[in-house]
């Protein structure tokens, strides 16, 4: 694929942007490079330890990914739950949250709307849902999708007929242990190959389904789908800029940890 990157460069840049924003970046005291002087080897630091968690947990970088998309929307109430102890809020242990992260609503207005509050554009939240390229999901996240949508027992009409029967042969109705690729053949791989299954209606969650319910999310699948993601790669790193500035704490405000998974 046109965009078969590294791991390691990825999850880089997703926690690089946990400390520091560009410098035109409208935040006070967040500046790129802003160890140089007391730690002028911490991004390099940081570099070398995640490509090799990366590299000998591969499944790793999808969990840092969501945990970084939901620790933006900390401050989101409602079904939108916040990640505790983000940087954003510091209140209890993050020990095993990333596997049970709730998903989001797959209303593609009301999403529209979240990320327009925020600052965030249509294409952000179509490139944010590309991070589904990566990583593995239970069955139990998608056995009312195969087994019982609409409480009768019947399956998501918004699936692929002839993809059902291989999901539904990976996943037993009460299956809550087994493991699905959610972008099959591409899992290891960040590139744009999530869209084409979503255009062939195999995503493999309600909320990629429903990005082909709108004008705009449908065409931004489209586009990445047949140009084999000729803007993917850039656009995933400008979304993930926008969303490394909100609600960050600045100046007196929260603290700098002792021990980065609990508070002082």
């Amino acid at each position: 694929m046109a965009y078969q990157k590294n791991f390691s460069l990825l999850v880089f840049l997703l926690l690089h942007l946990a400390f520091i924003l560009t410098p035109n970046a409208n935040a006070d005291g967040l500046e790129l490079g802003f160890y140089k002087k007391t730690c002028p080897t911490v991004e390099t630091i940081v570099q070398k330890i995640t490509a090799a968690k990366i590299s000998s947990a591969p499944s790793l970088a999808a969990a840092l990914l969501r945990l970084h998309f939901h620790d933006c929307f900390v401050r989101i109430k409602g079904p939108y739950w916040p990640v505790p102890l983000g940087r954003r809020d510091g209140r209890v242990s993050i020990a095993n949250e990333s596997l049970t992260l709730p998903p989001f609503d797959n209303n593609i207005d009301k999403l529209k709307a979240i990320f327009a509050s925020k600052g965030l554009s249509v294409k952000d939240l179509v490139v944010l849902s590309g991070g589904h390229t990566v990583g593995i999901s239970h069955c139990s996240t998608i056995a009312s999708r195969l087994y019982n949508f609409t409480g009768k027992g019947d399956t998501d009409p918004s699936l692929d007929d002839e993809y059902v029967p291989y999901l539904k042969s990976k996943c037993k109705p009460t299956d809550t242990t087994s493991l699905l690729e959610m972008d099959p053949g591409s899992v290891k791989t960040f590139d744009e190959s999530y869209y084409t299954n979503v255009l062939k209606r195999r995503g493999l969650f309600g909320s990629d389904a429903a990005l082909l319910t709108d004008y705009e999310t449908r065409a931004y699948v489209k586009q990445q789908a047949q140009s084999q993601g000729s803007t993917f790669f850039k656009d995933f790193k400008e979304s993930m800029v926008k969303m490394g500035r909100i609600g960050v704490l600045t100046g007196s405000a929260g603290e700098i940890r002792r021990h980065c998974n609990s508070i002082n």
